[in-house]
């Protein structure tokens, strides 16, 4: 196997026997293989929009099997092998009425003629062939390009997979995630093309962000400033993590009346803040903090777990029959709800021993989505003329447990009193609870939400710039982002095609970008590696 996609990555270079995620060498060339089935179904896709043949099934599936391909995701075998087979039978299928409608269908075999072996070792022979390695380059930093594009594309495809679910959809983004798969085993474009393909795909995944915004908030309410408490209430309980909010609405609905308390975990903390969610009773509080700690969180939860779409850890066995996956999370042996019945996990919660007492523990507070913070913009643009905030600090994106992401803990320790930090996705469980106090009754920690309110963020950072009369790169505003999985790939080339700049990356610098593709992003972005707390606070504040 060979897999860079995540920050984890083994030794920095690539994980070459199982991966750091604890994906398995056939699970890793089975994903692989996925995808260049779904690149061959994208080039009929591209040639059916030609003649007028736009199969909305086939745009759902594509960014579902694309989206199973991630980080912490699926890690079932099974599941690919069935995945596999039916991206090519909807190939063949596509291809036909490509064909009828008169569309080109002559198509240089590759991943347009693959034919899947019967057995599982026999995949897993095919795709020795196929990984990301051998796709069409000869010059390294092209096939560099082409990566940086798959891994931006597989956020974009969980995004909009996402929104889809809420009823959000937008052909423009399946029309891209087509042409961009296809595109990878194109050998007629130049370095100058891959950049104008890498920044449309950040360009699209706005799109897409601001899609399952709607999808969020359209369904659930704007979020609001909202109290939520760490500890815990006696009686039967169920963990929800992950990232999905309409599986935790389905489980609020079906588990209330029944004595049981829904807690969050991870990234569903933000859930709290939705006025179409908090309305439930039951639905209490907050427990544990991030991807880096779910064995043991998870191993001493005392009820059911319910994994939604995605940040998963290799269950111990210990524990993992209390542990139910939904959606496109899958591990070998883990029970997995593919309908929304969420009936085994209520009864798996009802069998174990819950919390026998209560727990008092500390508060947090979310829900400031843009909605929330540009309510008091008028207050937060005096408090800038007046001196009262200097800086604004956007520390936000993934977690994890490789060294090196205490930084982000002693960076938001460090910030001088007169600044504002905000904060999104599950890196800020490294600083969360932390009490930073207010600046003229605006709290110098908000947390604007989940990893794709990026898209929120960067609502509030254009708003501020339009009333202070500046471009958004000349707010007393730095972003110091930490990366870990494909979605903070696509929200990274999101900010850039925005055209942000200055931005700081850490822990380390993805593996999957060549020295040629740095130095064009230090040149034209000046993004650059974080140091230390202390040397970045000093360069950017003086």
């Amino acid at each position: 196997m060979f897999c860079y996609q995540c920050e984890q990555t083994a030794k920095g270079e690539g994980c070459t026997k199982i991966g750091v995620c604890g994906k398995e060498p056939e699970v890793a060339a089975l994903q692989d293989l996925l995808i260049y089935a779904v690149i061959g179904l994208s080039q009929y896709a591209v040639e059916g929009r030609k003649v007028g043949i736009n199969e909305r099934d086939v745009n759902v599936f594509t960014c579902e099997a694309t989206f199973s391909t991630l980080t912490n995701v699926d890690f079932d075998p099974d599941r690919f092998v069935a995945l596999i087979n039916q991206t090519v039978e909807k190939r063949e299928q596509l291809k036909e009425k490509v064909k009828a409608a008169g569309g080109n269908v002559d198509i240089p075999e590759g991943p347009a003629t693959f034919k899947p072996e019967s057995t599982l070792d026999g995949l897993v022979q095919q795709a020795e062939a196929v990984g990301i390695s051998s796709y069409p380059s000869a010059n390294p930093d092209i096939l560099s390009l082409k990566h940086i594009l798959l891994f931006g594309l597989k956020g974009v495809a969980a995004y909009a997979d996402h929104a889809q679910i809420l009823g959000q959809e937008d052909d423009a983004v399946y029309s891209f995630v087509h042409e961009g798969l296809a595109a990878i085993y194109r050998e007629d474009l130049g370095l100058e093309d891959w950049i104008g393909l890498v920044l449309k795909c950040g360009e699209v995944n706005l799109r897409t962000m601001e899609l399952l915004d709607a999808g969020n908030t359209g369904t659930y309410g704007h979020p609001v400033p909202t109290k939520v408490p760490l500890g815990a209430k006696k009686g039967k309980a169920i963990l929800v993590s992950g990232h999905d909010l309409k599986d935790l609405e389905e489980i609020l609905k079906q588990a209330e009346g029944k004595g049981i308390n829904v807690y969050t975990h991870g990234e569903m903390l933000p859930c709290h803040g939705y006025p179409e969610l908090k309305k439930y009773e039951h639905f209490y509080g907050h427990y544990g903090t991030a991807w880096q700690n779910q064995g043991r969180e998870f191993s001493q939860f005392p009820g059911s777990i319910l994994m939604t779409t995605n940040c998963i850890q290799k269950p111990k066995d210990l524990y993992r029959n209390n542990i139910f996956t939904c959606g496109l999370v899958g591990w070998p042996g883990i029970s997995h709800i593919s309908d929304r019945n969420f009936q085994p996990v209520i009864d798996r919660a009802l069998a174990l021993p819950g919390f026998q007492e209560d727990v008092n523990g500390r508060e947090v507070m979310v829900g400031f989505g843009r909605n929330a913070v540009l309510g008091v913009a008028d207050k937060i643009i005096e408090a800038v003329k007046g001196g009262a905030i200097r800086h604004f600090f956007l520390v936000a994106g993934c977690d994890g447990a490789k060294p090196g992401r205490n930084y982000y803990t002693e960076f938001v320790e460090k910030v001088p009193e007169d600044c504002v930090v905000l904060t999104l996705a599950c890196g800020k469980f490294r600083f969360f609870d932390m009490d930073l106090g207010d600046i003229g009754g605006i709290p110098r920690l908000l947390d604007v939400g989940q990893c794709n309110d990026a898209f929120s963020a960067i609502q509030i950072a254009m708003a501020l710039a339009q009333a202070f009369n500046v471009e958004v790169n000349e707010l007393p505003l730095s972003m110091i982002i930490s990366w870990y999985e494909q979605k903070a790939v696509a929200i990274l080339l999101t900010l850039l095609h925005l055209g942000i700049k200055d931005i700081r990356l850490g822990p380390s610098l993805p593996a999957f970008i060549s020295p040629n593709v740095l130095d064009v992003l230090v040149k034209n972005f000046d993004i650059k590696p974080i140091t230390t707390a202390d040397e970045d606070l000093k360069a950017i504040l003086g």
